[in-house]
């Protein structure tokens, strides 16, 4: 076998791989007296096959996979002595296209070789790490929020109306050209008039009655109802408001807290503000991740694979295109082209993404099983009753797994930068965190 070099330009890699005829030939003679043991055909006994039927009979498939594994191992074998990664699998084809059976193999094999990252310094790159306490006023106004999730209704004063906000009990029988239909009756019925639970118009109608009073509640079922017979009608609901109640904020005492898990009213504020504490750790951790990215993108400079941004920027565009048109769910629709600003945002995704990755291998960062094992529930819980199902789809999709495991690979990653940087603490306000964290979202 001989390779020859034919192109080293860059990270461009290109070479010419011939096989001999003869080291085919052998390899499919090594293949069939591998066989010959197994092999049973009419008029001989089992093994006894002459080796020029069997070649006769096997030969040509033989040969396709004795091709097809001399040039994987010339490949594996040219990536392990030059040391080279290919950022995309390597473009391989045979040139002889007349070849016939007694020929040389000829076969160009192109790629892009993964670039030499340089080293980085990490002490050097210095980082600050907002820091935000939960005052009393934020545990204040987070134990009145949950008071407010925790409300009852109290029976408003007699003759009073309705309210948006306000809970009235009703009785109601729904009909659809005149005739009743299942589902669509109830008795003593508690709704929340601006709680959006019944279809769009009900609860809007019923503001301003009174207890007592009765009316019909005029509405068109959504065309995308979920039951057929239904969707697109239009319906009269004969309606009867029996009390007319006013939301109650809940007591803040040991009460509530009880409800809520604590022991006490003390117990309940200081799990809120562990909790307003760890949600202000995870912005400000955003905040110092985006500023980390950014010091190691000014820190390297490296040359990149063509393909790589290509297809990184390719990505960005279809994602943006479908932000802004998110009424096509498919891939049915013009093709999206690329622009410098996609180009642009793509280099840097590309030249962060293969730094990180160069970092994590040499701090032999791995993402564990029980790491991949949370991830997967999470993903799983976005589809009640189907849990399993999609538990065995990812184990039987590498690509799947794969796009599950990077964020985490990378936080990891980030977690190891931060070790070995020099991080300076400071104090903020929550109101400067949390502009902070909208400055991320506008870039």
């Amino acid at each position: 076998m001989q390779v020859t070099e034919t192109l080293n330009e860059g990270l461009k890699r290109g070479y010419a791989i011939t096989v001999a005829a003869a080291e085919l030939d052998a390899k499919v003679n090594e293949k069939l007296v591998e066989a010959q043991p197994e092999i049973e055909m009419k008029g001989f006994r089992k093994g006894k096959v002459p080796m020029a039927l069997l070649k006769k009979q096997y030969g040509e498939r033989l040969m396709g996979e004795a091709m097809q594994e001399t040039i994987d191992g010339a490949m594996n074998k040219h990536f392990e002595d030059s040391g080279d990664r290919p950022a995309m699998q390597p473009d391989v084809k045979m040139t002889n296209e007349d070849w016939k059976p007694g020929d040389d193999v000829s076969v160009d094999m192109s790629y892009e070789a993964l670039p030499e990252i340089p080293e980085v310094d990490l002490k050097s790159v210095s980082l600050e790490k907002l820091v935000v306490k939960a005052g009393e006023a934020d545990v204040d106004e987070a134990l009145a929020n949950l008071a407010e999730t925790a409300q009852d209704f109290a029976a408003r004063d007699e003759g009073v109306a309705a309210e948006d906000g306000d809970q009235v009990v009703i009785d109601f029988l729904g009909k659809v050209d005149d005739v009743a239909f299942d589902g669509g009756a109830g008795e003593d019925y508690p709704l929340v008039l601006g709680s959006n639970s019944f279809i769009p118009g009900f609860e809007e109608q019923l503001v301003g009655l009174k207890a007592g009073e009765e009316k019909d509640v005029k509405v068109t079922f959504p065309t995308e109802y979920g039951a057929e017979n239904l969707a697109g009608k239009d319906a009269v609901f004969a309606c009867t408001v029996k009390e007319v109640k006013a939301p109650v904020a809940a007591e803040l005492n040991d009460e509530l807290a009880k409800k809520f898990g604590a022991e006490d009213l003390d117990g309940l504020k200081g799990q809120i503000s562990e909790r307003l504490e760890a949600e202000y750790a995870g912005a400000s951790r955003a905040v110092m991740k985006r500023a980390t990215l950014d010091a190691l993108d000014g820190l390297v400079s490296f040359d990149l694979p063509p393909s790589l941004v290509e297809a990184e920027a390719g990505q960005i565009a279809h994602q943006l295109w479908h932000e802004d048109n998110p009424e096509v769910t498919g891939h049915d629709h013009p093709e999206i082209e690329t622009t410098e600003e996609h180009t642009t945002l793509a280099t840097r995704r590309v030249r962060l993404g293969l730094l990180l990755a160069e970092l994590g291998q040499k701090a032999e960062v791995e993402v564990t099983d029980a790491e991949m094992t949370q991830a997967i529930m999470g993903q799983a819980r976005q589809y009640p009753g189907q849990e399993r199902e999609f538990f065995e789809f990812i184990q039987k999709n590498a690509q799947m797994q794969q796009q599950l495991r990077a964020p985490i690979f990378e936080d990891k990653v980030i977690d190891y930068v931060f070790e070995l940087a020099e991080v300076a603490e400071k104090e903020v306000s929550k109101d400067d965190l949390q502009k902070a964290v909208e400055a991320l979202e506008e870039e």
